[in-house]
């Protein structure tokens, strides 16, 4: 049964480590969307059983996948993941006897974070580096499609009005501006659905999908408003 003891001590040690960090974060990457993230790559997981993905892999991944995002640590920091998280594997081993570096998960569970991000697979696909690897990895999909599912639909919508408040992003302006936050979902979150990799995630993106397409009608429609008034008034 799945998470014995040493598997809870594990997450519970890279629960901790993620939630050190990422206190400094702002609310569009913390605590709380991994925690989501976490949930949601589970629950994929759970639901491939007949592919068995390995949800130590997955949940590990997920509570890890942000830790070094590029948007809040420098080129240093995220230069060389495995030796960041080494000493975190290192510690389980010798603390809580479960030795994740001499059965190659270690190596897996970084690999998977250092290809979980929209940028790095985007980049990947531009220069032909897309292999087996990333078609195939069962556990590089869940926690993909989960990252993914929350950049979209509700969360989605309060997530990238949040980083662009820690950016000072412009919610909306007239057309010409291309730097807002209603363009950051022309550019990239409409797109998410197209790029999800499991069959539930699929499902749930459609559903959040749509609940993007109608809010974007709303903030059209709103935003249009001043015009009509001055229409019917004329």
């Amino acid at each position: 049964m799945y998470p014995n003891a040493k598997e809870q001590i594990a997450l519970q040690a890279a629960e901790n480590l993620m939630e050190s960090i990422m206190a400094r974060y702002d609310p569009s990457h913390d605590a709380f969307h991994v925690q989501r993230v976490r949930k949601t790559a589970v629950s994929i997981a759970r639901a491939l059983f007949a592919q068995k993905p390995d949800l130590l892999v997955v949940e590990l991944a997920a509570l890890l996948h942000d830790v070094l995002d590029k948007k809040y640590v420098s080129e240093t920091e995220a230069a060389d993941p495995y030796g960041y998280f080494l000493p975190f594997f290192q510690s389980l081993s010798s603390e809580h006897g479960l030795d994740l570096i001499s059965d190659g998960r270690a190596r897996q569970i970084v690999k998977v974070i250092e290809n979980v991000s929209w940028s790095t697979e985007k980049k990947l696909r531009s220069a032909g580096k897309i292999d087996e690897w990333h078609r195939t990895c069962v556990e590089l999909h869940c926690v993909q499609d989960a990252d993914r599912l929350d950049a979209i639909g509700a969360f989605g919508i309060m997530r990238c009005a949040a980083y662009s408040s820690a950016v000072n992003r412009p919610l909306h302006a007239p057309p010409g501006h291309l730097d807002t936050a209603i363009e950051h979902f022309y550019d990239k979150l409409l797109h998410i659905q197209e790029r999800l990799k499991t069959e539930p995630g699929k499902q749930m993106g459609a559903k959040r999908h749509q609940f993007m397409v109608d809010f974007l009608d709303s903030v059209e429609n709103e935003f249009k408003a001043e015009a009509l008034e001055v229409a019917c008034t004329a």
